[in-house]
């Protein structure tokens, strides 16, 4: 969680995040897969490790586009030598940690809550408009 000054910053309930923020909080596959776990948990929070496992999950039933037009199935990249999910997942925590969970923070969508690695979602009616548009076009 991010504090200033004590108090833990976040947007208020009434504002609207920008349509560029939102289309560039959702340009990234991971972030969306974060926020579609997050938008279908009934409190809006969970573990740093249930965002990892559900985003490896969804990687590796997903098609994804690759520049070439063809289509994978998840990014190998993250793979180990030998293919290692355990290595994948750690890739994804570490980038959930340190790009992800930070710019959705900075955006007052979410709080990390590093001590205990937990998140707890912000409801953005705006952001859950165009994240369920993702959503359906993307997993559904």
């Amino acid at each position: 969680m991010r504090e200033t000054e004590g108090e833990a910053t976040s947007l208020a309930a009434d504002a609207t995040p920008s349509l560029s923020l939102v289309f560039d909080l959702l340009s990234d596959n991971r972030r969306r897969y974060a926020l579609y776990y997050l938008n279908d948990q009934p409190d809006g929070v969970a573990s740093v490790e249930a965002l990892t496992e559900n985003i490896c999950t969804l990687e590796r039933t997903t098609e994804t586009e690759a520049p070439d037009g063809t289509l994978t199935t998840g990014p190998a990249s993250d793979l180990g030598p030998a293919g290692d999910p355990r290595d994948q997942q750690t890739g994804i925590r570490t980038e959930l940690q340190h790009v992800h969970l930070p710019k959705l923070e900075d955006a007052g969508i979410l709080e990390h809550d590093r001590r205990s690695e937990t998140v707890r979602y912000w409801s953005q009616p705006s952001l859950e408009e165009w994240l369920e548009h993702a959503y359906h076009k993307e997993i559904a």
